[in-house]
């Protein structure tokens, strides 16, 4: 029997991992002079300190409360560049636009990510534009590329991590946390996939939840100028729990994360709870976790709160060797284990 693609696994999670390491990495070995290379499966590739990244978008539907699919595909590749430690310089943007598509919803599209990627600085340079013929596609996707330089706050920040503790990486990768590290997320979670769910489906709470799409470029700035950031990374699908999962299993260490700290919108919550999924596997367009070393946690965590995209910041757990693996340290008092997801609950969300 012919095995099939599912729609979980391009969901984030367990599922999407095996199908990336059983059928795409084993394809594409030869990794040339890549310093960060696609095997270690990070935000953005590193080739001779150009930061490199790709995103495909497929949300559905295509406008929804808080951005669209334009401001979604600017945002993304930007963040998934500035969170690897580099500055992003600029944008390619492909279409594919099936035939009939609504020439009015495209330009409201296009004009979308103009807005955000002059809002990030981050310019769009180069791009493609295909139409396929009707039922080819659902009416409407986007590739965006980014490519950056090394942050000029990047040196300073790794100086900082090493006053602290050892320290060998020139990037802020998924692999570098240890022992004793700080983890701070910025902000709220789920908003981001319960505005699109609630607003796709008709659930009727749409009207306060809105998606959180935001560009990170200027907040990692600020961060990195600080110091003492050893890894970073924006949850998108999976959400949380997908991140610290990533974070653990690259760096070999345990996480123990707090539930009462975890910032969680009361819509947010309701809905899931109404729902029945849980709010650390949905997937964030605007927030980043930080593995912090400890004596910088606090510094780090006030630069947050006085960015406008921090305001909702905290410190959310620490790197342990009291524990394997993840494990949330409930309200209640009790521990359960955070597994990675099998895909994020909410599809279609980027």
């Amino acid at each position: 029997m012919t095995k099939k693609i599912t729609l979980a696994q391009g969901a984030g999670g367990e599922l999407m991992d095996q199908l990336i390491k059983q059928n795409i990495l084993r394809f594409f070995k030869k990794q040339g002079t890549a310093e960060v290379p696609l095997t270690a499966l990070d935000d953005a590739a590193v080739i001779d300190d150009i930061v490199f990244s790709t995103d495909s978008h497929t949300v559905q539907p295509l406008i929804f409360p808080g951005g669209d699919i334009g401001s979604l595909a600017v945002c993304g590749t930007i963040n998934d560049v500035a969170v690897v430690g580099g500055a992003p310089l600029a944008l390619s943007a492909g279409f594919i636009i099936e035939e009939g598509f609504s020439l009015d919803i495209f330009q409201t599209i296009v004009k979308s990510m103009g807005h955000m990627a002059n809002k990030a600085n981050v310019p769009i340079v180069t791009g493609d534009t295909k139409v396929v013929e009707k039922g080819a596609l659902q009416q409407f996707m986007i590739n965006t590329s980014g490519i950056g330089k090394r942050s000029p706050a990047l040196e300073k920040n790794i100086k900082e991590v090493k006053r602290h503790r050892k320290f060998n990486s020139r990037w802020l990768l998924d692999s570098n946390l240890t022992v004793g590290d700080t983890l701070i997320l910025s902000g709220n979670i789920g908003e981001h996939g319960i505005a699109l769910l609630s607003f796709r489906e008709g659930y009727g709470f749409e009207t306060t939840i809105h998606s959180d799409i935001a560009p990170l470029n200027g907040l990692m700035s600020a961060l990195l100028a600080e110091g003492g950031i050893a890894s970073a990374k924006d949850p998108t699908r999976g959400g949380l729990a997908n991140t610290v999962n990533e974070f653990s299993e690259k760096s070999h260490v345990g996480l123990l994360l707090y539930e009462d700290a975890i910032p969680i919108p009361k819509g947010v919550q309701s809905a899931c709870d109404m729902l029945g999924i849980d709010p650390l596997e949905i997937g964030n367009e605007g927030k980043v976790v930080l593995g912090v070393v400890k004596e910088k946690a606090d510094d780090v965590l006030a630069v947050l709160k006085k960015h406008p995209l921090g305001k909702h910041a905290a410190i959310i757990g620490e790197a342990t060797d009291k524990v394997s693996g993840v494990v949330l340290q409930t309200t209640v008092g009790g521990k359960r284990i955070l597994r990675k997801p099998l895909g994020d609950p909410v599809p279609r969300i980027c």
